[in-house]
């Protein structure tokens, strides 16, 4: 799910399933298709129509929010980059790379080294050390 259109189209043909059923119901109790394949009179009851619509768009309005939160959920998940807890590189597809190798092909940027404050005290600390 890391294209999010493909998250909205899921939801679409979800809404679009709910409205067909919606369209199949309205179309059964408008032609009386029982009554034409098996024979009898009997006349519209648009009452019934009617609780079969909001039953209908009860059960869509519960699977539409259980759908989307899942699929947020799965883009969330999905967005995660799998980092190696002992070398520090980076699953890419299957494929193990150096994190600067990551940052350069996902990201589209260059990366230059530097230190941070906490480990060049450190470094320092242990080179003063050396010296002495």
């Amino acid at each position: 799910m890391k294209n999010p259109n493909k998250a909205h189209r899921i939801l679409w043909y979800e809404c679009v399933g709910f409205l067909v059923i919606i369209l199949l119901s309205w179309g059964d109790e408008l032609l009386r298709l029982p009554q034409r394949i098996f024979g009898g009179a009997q006349n519209p009851n648009w009452r019934e129509g009617a609780i079969e619509t909001l039953v209908i768009l009860f059960v869509w309005l519960v699977v539409f929010v259980l759908t989307k939160r899942i699929v947020a959920r799965l883009h969330y998940l999905e967005g995660m980059v799998k980092m190696c807890a002992w070398c520090r590189r980076l699953d890419q597809n299957g494929r193990w790379v150096a994190f600067e190798e990551y940052i350069v092909r996902d990201m589209h940027t260059t990366t230059s080294h530097g230190m941070c404050p906490e480990c060049e005290a450190r470094m320092l600390g242990e080179f003063s050390e050396k010296l002495t």
